[in-house]
């Protein structure tokens, strides 16, 4: 069954607990790559730092690239209704809620593709 995470970091320890932390990163990698949205992650990043380094990106897509974050969302396949539902007023707060959207989306794909694939 599917893990249910808290907040990021509490996604970022089970996934590195279910040994799936670099498949995360991987499949991270793969879909900014898709949107065109360039993001440097190094292979040995820890947990906090992967969190700040999203959380910036996504910050700074939506003061200065608004179409490249729709288009990241889009790739990433956040729901629309989750993104809808934040009632976050600043963008930092915003940024931080998506950052979690976007690495529970990118955890599911990744948890499926290991659960299901031999």
């Amino acid at each position: 069954m599917m893990p249910i995470f808290l907040n990021s970091i509490d996604l970022l320890t089970k996934a590195e607990a279910q040994n799936l932390y670099h498949k995360l990163i991987e499949q991270l990698h793969k879909d900014f790559n898709l949107a065109n949205v360039l993001i440097e992650i190094p292979k040995e990043i820890t947990p906090k730092e992967l969190r700040e380094v999203l959380h910036e990106k996504i910050y700074y897509l939506i003061l200065e690239k608004f179409t490249e974050y729709v288009n990241l969302l889009y790739v990433v396949d956040v729901p629309e209704k989750n993104v809808k539902e934040i009632t976050a007023m600043d963008v930092v707060d915003i940024s931080e809620q998506v950052t979690f959207l976007i690495l529970k989306r990118e955890m599911q794909k990744v948890w499926f593709k290991s659960k299901y694939t031999s």
